[in-house]
């Protein structure tokens, strides 16, 4: 078996929750001294600080006011205020939010009182969190006070304001309240938390990296997809250039599959509704595209969801122990409604691209199978030059799940077990479950620190119950099989998104949709014809080159070469006719210095393949 390498977690941010929470109160504090008929939605904390919801009646917050803000928190973090928690009773707390005029948090505490069993379904994680530890027989709620400043909180906290390390308010957006377009507009003030102002002042260099490393920013300057009007937004059509990128990706996760037993599979993009009803996708995927049928009076929908079909390929004829597994993978594209506000370039689209599996397997074949999977997820990233973490996304208490709770637990219990066997360092992460059954997250760290949520594998009882699938046991009997799903990038869009600004558009050769450009020092005759010749040697070897014969000066060409990232530039001229030799400029990142000795064509032709081939990330010459 090969052994899954350990990672640790990406930072450890447990010690800065409660100094981001803090923080948080303090801003509050800060606004209301100020401004001192706020009213306050919530405020929890984030990956790298913390915000707070308000509303100030007659007056919106800008950056402007970010002096004024700053200043007064900076007075209650040098008062050294205790941070003081007691509990209120609910009917007592009410009527604490309507004589201080937060109805905000009054809705909060109704919602508490009305229906405390049912909370889940109605409040969102920040805001139960924000509220109460429990959701059932709510009594009291917790309080904390420091200064004159109170809210409605269960923490954590530090123990005073003096001890929430640095802080720094970077912006104000608009936020609905809890997240209801029909509800109040909100003004969200987002703040840093970090220990140190080191840590804030590194942060912020790696924000300002982060803008320039852009995917739209780059996907725009490296010639890698177009979003058009006229096809609509969130529907990227990628260039030549990007088209590379997806299929070199694409055909690596793929020979990753076929290795592990995965056969191609194709399936349409647009089915009958039932379908979907039948697989529970119908009603969990809100934003689905409907599709009238104009010939009879069926309901059409475009595919959010593989897994569906595939299960049909399974039912389509009888099976036996002895078939199983059945591996089944298909690269496709399915679609999405999502809101125009919540699209992002390549992150957050309305087309989407998976490298979609599935098997079908006996009980005793889970764990093999998933331990195939993460070694092909190992491989991925290895060559990728990409660290993982593990999260076990559990099901929580609330009734967003299908399927029998024995079920579940079965499910929980053998995917942790897999963890352990395969030796991961995991957390275990309640209420990130996909419907029908528990899964391994696999995230990602680019080279900012940032961490991305891409590879996935799914242990799944529900689905083959619901389509009634089956094959005959040694027994004789007929079993249900277990499916796995799994993506190894996931959106391929959403993962270049990623790889884009991990790599900041400098892809490795393997990847690079330009491995080569032949730069030709005058346009006579013979340098034209050796460059042309050059490059049918290349593409014998299926090398991606391109000739720049632009008459325009020669560091005017290398330069443009440069801005598109190239690895490698090779310049032709008397010189390299004559000699049939070459020094090619190496991309920065890909050699430890620059080259200087000639090296003949044929040799650094067949050198650039073998890296390509191999994918290896540095340059071999």
């Amino acid at each position: 078996m090969t052994r899954f390498d350990k990672v640790t977690d990406m930072d450890n941010k447990d010690n800065l929750i409660p100094m981001r929470h803090s923080l948080a109160h303090i801003l509050a504090a800060a606004v209301q001294m100020l401004w001192p008929d706020v009213q306050f939605g919530i405020g929890p904390t984030t990956d790298d600080g913390f915000y707070y919801d308000l509303r100030i009646n007659g007056y919106s917050l800008s950056d402007e006011d970010f002096g004024r803000v700053e200043a007064k928190m900076n007075e209650i973090i040098a008062a050294n205020y205790p941070f003081e928690q007691y509990d209120m009773p609910i009917d007592q707390a009410i009527d604490w939010a309507k004589k201080t005029n937060q109805p905000f948090k009054e809705e909060l505490l109704n919602d508490l009182k009305r229906s405390g069993t049912t909370l889940a379904s109605e409040l969102s994680k920040e805001e139960m969190g924000t509220v109460v530890d429990k959701v059932s027989a709510v009594e009291n709620v917790s309080f904390y006070k420091c200064g004159t400043f109170v809210d409605l909180c269960r923490g954590p906290h530090v123990k005073s304001t003096a001890s929430v390390g640095a802080f720094k308010l970077i912006r104000i957006s608009g936020a609905y309240w809890r997240g209801d377009e029909k509800k109040d507009q909100l003004q969200r003030v987002y703040g840093l938390g970090f220990s140190t102002p080191k840590e804030i002042d590194e942060y912020l260099r790696n924000l300002n990296e982060a803008k320039q490393r852009d995917h739209r920013k780059l996907g725009q300057e490296l010639d890698l997809y177009v979003i058009s009007d006229l096809v609509g937004p969130g529907l990227p059509i990628f260039t030549p250039r990007g088209t590379v990128l997806r299929q070199q990706l694409i055909a690596f996760s793929e020979e990753l599959q076929r290795a592990g037993g995965y056969e191609t599979v194709w399936a349409p993009h647009i089915s009958r509704v039932d379908l979907y009803k039948k697989s529970g996708h119908y009603d969990k995927y809100p934003e689905r595209f409907d599709v009238s049928s104009v010939e009879s009076e069926d309901l059409f929908m475009l595919k959010p969801m593989n897994c569906p079909h595939v299960a049909q390929i399974f039912a389509s004829r009888p099976r036996s122990f002895r078939d199983m597994p059945q591996r089944y993978m298909e690269t496709t594209t399915m679609y999405r409604d999502e809101k125009s506000g919540e699209l992002h370039g390549l992150s957050r689209v309305r087309s989407l691209t998976q490298d979609d599996s599935h098997a079908f397997v006996t009980p005793d074949q889970i764990e093999a199978e998933f331990i195939s999977i993460l070694d092909m997820v190992k491989q991925m990233y290895l060559v990728l030059d990409m660290p993982l973490s593990i999260d076990l996304s559990f099901r929580d208490d609330s009734d967003r799940y299908f399927g029998d709770k024995k079920l579940w637990n079965e499910a929980e219990t053998m995917i942790e077990h897999v963890a352990k066997t395969a030796e991961l360092d995991y957390k275990i992460i309640r209420g990130e479950a996909a419907f029908y059954g528990p899964k391994i997250d696999i995230h990602v760290k680019d080279s900012l620190g940032r961490k991305w949520q891409c590879a996935t594998v799914q242990l799944d009882y529900v689905q083959p119950q619901r389509f009634g699938l089956n094959y005959i046991d040694s027994d004789g009997s007929a079993k249900i099989p277990v499916m796995i799903h799994k993506a190894i990038l996931g959106s391929i869009e959403r993962f270049l998104s990623v790889y884009i600004e991990h790599t900041a558009g400098k892809f490795p050769v393997w990847l690079a949709p330009e491995q080569i450009r032949v730069i030709t020092l005058n346009q006579s005759s013979d340098t034209v014809e050796f460059a042309n010749n050059f490059k049918l040697e290349a593409n014998k070897l299926n090398l991606r080159i391109n000739i720049d014969n632009d008459n325009e000066s020669v560091g005017k060409k290398i330069r443009r070469a440069e801005l598109m990232k190239v690895p490698y530039v090779v310049v032709i001229g008397p010189k390299e006719i004559d000699q049939k030799v070459i020094i090619p400029r190496i991309r920065l990142d890909l050699v430890a210095q620059e080259r200087k000795d000639p090296l003949a064509i044929n040799e650094f032709l067949k050198t650039v393949a073998n890296e390509a081939k191999s994918r290896v990330t540095r340059s071999s010459l």
